[in-house]
Order: structure tokens, then sequence, then C-alpha cells
């Protein structure tokens, strides 16, 4: 099997394709599949040439710390949780994520996620919830890995715009649902870089990792946007 991997050596460099054999097993996930592949001292592409080892980032391999977001295939998704058995022997291709700056290789700047909840001061602050917290979406809302997966296939999102996301919009949830008192204070904010932009293409719950309900995030800070707490 090859592995096709589109490199980038440095922010500044120019992104070129390499292609890599891969002998291991199907069984193995693509991150694996890069590990096998980057294993060895002495390492060949496809053609025979020297090569580097190809850069790409990882914590957990269990599909918990969202590190190894990349395009595979087409499809953006968490190399350790894609097997290589699911491509039934075809290539693999592999490009980093497209809506952030490359670092190196399949490494990306994912910072812009951060700073536009910190930019927005989205926070709980006081803990001061509602008297009847929905705790299962709060607990489902809080798996997010700020992954990015939800970002790269959003057709609202551009590194750098107004619009800030999914994983925005299920935290300002959070917060509004855990602090009544910042609760239209963030309510605003997501009308502001989320509700009024977002064109419902719902393209970040297919390929969220943790299954996170976007939708009914959005839908409750919208039914609740009138709610009075006494």
């Amino acid at each position: 099997m090859k592995v096709n991997v589109l490199r980038q050596q440095s922010p500044v460099s120019k992104p070129y394709w390499e292609t890599f054999e891969y002998d291991g097993s199907a069984d193995n996930s693509v991150a694996g599949a890069l590990d096998y592949i980057n294993y060895h001292d002495d390492i060949v592409n496809a053609e025979g040439k020297r090569s580097t080892r190809i850069g790409w980032e990882c914590s957990c391999m269990q599909g918990i710390c969202g590190a190894c977001a990349m395009v595979i295939n087409g499809r953006p998704a968490l190399a350790c949780e894609t097997f290589v058995r699911d491509f039934k022997g075809k290539d693999i291709e592999i490009r980093p994520l497209r809506k952030f700056p490359v670092i190196h290789d399949l490494v990306v700047d994912r910072t812009s996620i951060h700073e536009n909840l910190k930019q927005a001061n989205v926070c709980i602050g006081e803990y001061n919830p509602a008297e009847n917290e929905e705790h299962a979406h709060q607990y489902a809302i809080g798996k997010c890995l700020k992954c990015g997966l939800c970002l790269e296939v959003c057709p609202n999102y551009v590194n750098g715009n107004t619009f800030f996301g999914a994983a925005f919009a299920n935290d300002c949830y959070l917060v509004a649902s855990r602090n009544r008192t910042e609760d239209k204070r963030i309510r605003r904010i997501y009308a502001e870089h989320f509700g009024k932009t977002c064109s419902k293409s719902l393209s970040c719950m297919e390929v969220c990792p943790m299954k996170i309900p976007t939708l009914a995030s959005m839908a409750k800070l919208n039914r609740n946007k009138t709610r009075r707490y006494g």
C-alpha cells in the first residue's frame, strides 16, 4: 500500500507530495502506519530516495487528545481512530488540516480555537447554574477535544474571520447554562460570532469524533434566549 503525504518543511515553504510504501498490518491505525514509516533511522520513500521523518502530532493514541486530526482520503478524521483496513487495499492520501496554518508536514497551529474563546471572554467564572441543569448535555459538550475537525469541514469558517464555529457555540451554551449572571452576555456573543452566520450545514456533527450534539446546543441557546432568572 502506498501512503501519499502532503508535506511542508516550514510555515513559509511550499508544500509537496511524497509517497511511502506501507507493508505493515492492515489492523494498524493511520497513526500507527505513520509511526511504522517513521520507525527506522534510514527512511526512504517509494522511489527509494532517502527522506526524513513525517511530522505529525499525537499524545494519547486513544481518541482522547485530538492532536492527530488530519485529512485522510479527503475526510477530516483522527488518525488514531482511522484504520488501514478500512481502505481495502487502496492508497492512502494524507493532508494537514487546511483551515489552520501549517507548522510542519501534518502539524498545524490551532491556536485560533482558544484565542477566539479568549477574545470573546467565554468563561464560566463564578459557578451559578440554572435551577434545572441539563447535566447530560453539559457532559456531552465537555467531551470536546478542540481538535478542529468541525472547523475543517465548516463552509462558514475561515481562520481569522468573525465566525468562530461549532466548538465556540457549544462552549457558549456551557457557560450560559452554568452561570446565569453571564447568560445575556454570552447569548449576545453567541449571536454575533455564530448564530447570525451559521448556514446549518451540520457537517460539524458528521465528523465530530465525540459525536457532540451541536444542533441541540444551538436549539437550546435559541429556545432559551428570553429566559428570565429570579
